[in-house]
């Protein structure tokens, strides 16, 4: 009797050992399976976060459209308004055979007078090997100096009145240090080879010559400006001595003088001009990784030595 006992009892204890190693082992496999599908989700993550993955908002719309470009921002190579992106932008915008009409959504304050330049120089191409697609600038709270130098370019330049405008001029500005410098007893140690290759240092004093120098670059420059909006602008443009002065104006004032066309948002445009109230968005987004290559490129520039004194900007 003993022995049937305990042959019960031995059962019952392999039974059970068998029981909670079967559960461990499950436990265990759906702990992997859940870590390997957390993993999955968090690179998942990572994929759409860097921009690897995702169909755009072009891929997903169908069918005749308005199409919209955003430059948002100081205009520079280093930035999201970079030539660069707008022109691949809007080279995507104009192909598309749904596009019925191009907008291009301007908020900059202005930027490089380079970068201005390549895009505006890339509409005019665009807009001759597409007539039938026209490109309208919409002004959002302003347009100003390369902001305007790329809008001159448009069919159309739309505003809201209180939207600001104009700016058309150049500037190259930095700073000088050679007072604080002597106050603190600090001497600059500048070897060059080059009578200029100083130019504009801002730890030395300034010298009459190259300020002259500078001076000629500037109103050259702010000539090759006052061109591009003479020809973009044509007979619109209503010349006075402050066109052209470096003034910015609001909204009502630029259409009076011939700076814009009008009044208009781009859901306006959109539906009143264009007569393709669907919008899709071409605009090219920076991702992650693009961020950071060019953040990392200009730690290398900066670590190797190479800065700018002085900035030459459209503003």
């Amino acid at each position: 009797m003993s022995d049937q006992n305990s042959n019960w009892e031995r059962e019952v204890l392999e039974k059970l050992a068998l029981s909670a190693l079967q559960e461990q082992r499950r436990a265990r496999h759906w702990g992997i399976f859940f870590k390997t599908m957390t993993l999955a989700f968090m690179f998942l993550l990572l994929f759409i976060f860097l921009g690897w993955i995702g169909k755009s908002e072009v891929d997903l719309v169908k069918g005749k459209h308005t199409a919209l470009v955003d430059l948002q921002g100081v205009i520079s190579s280093s930035s999201e308004a970079s030539a660069d992106n707008i022109i691949s932008s809007l080279q995507d915008a104009f192909k598309d055979k749904n596009t019925q009409g191009v907008i291009l959504r301007i908020n900059s304050p202005g930027g490089s007078p380079v970068q201005a330049g390549e895009i505006n120089d890339e509409i005019y191409r665009l807009r001759a090997k597409y007539p039938k697609i026209p490109l309208y600038v919409v002004v959002d709270d302003i347009c100003a100096s390369g902001g305007y130098y790329v809008a001159s370019a448009a069919d159309k330049i739309y505003v809201d009145k209180a939207s600001l405008i104009g700016s058309i001029g150049v500037l190259m500005d930095g700073f000088g240090f050679t007072g604080t410098m002597a106050k603190l007893g600090v001497e600059r140690r500048l070897i060059t080879a080059g009578v200029n290759k100083g130019f504009l240092d801002p730890y030395s004093p300034l010298n009459p010559k190259q300020k002259a120098y500078a001076k000629q670059m500037v109103e050259e420059i702010h000539q090759q400006f006052i061109a591009v909006v003479r020809k973009g602008r044509g007979k619109r443009l209503k010349e006075t001595p402050d066109t052209f002065s470096g003034l910015v104006w609001n909204g009502q004032r630029g259409v009076e003088m011939g700076l814009a066309d009008g009044y208009g948002t781009v859901d306006s445009v959109a539906r009143n001009v264009i007569k393709a109230s669907n919008i899709v968005d071409y605009t090219v987004k920076e991702n992650f990784a693009d961020r950071l290559a060019k953040r990392f490129g200009v730690g290398v520039m900066s670590a190797l030595g190479f800065s700018a004194q002085t900035g030459l900007t459209l503003r």
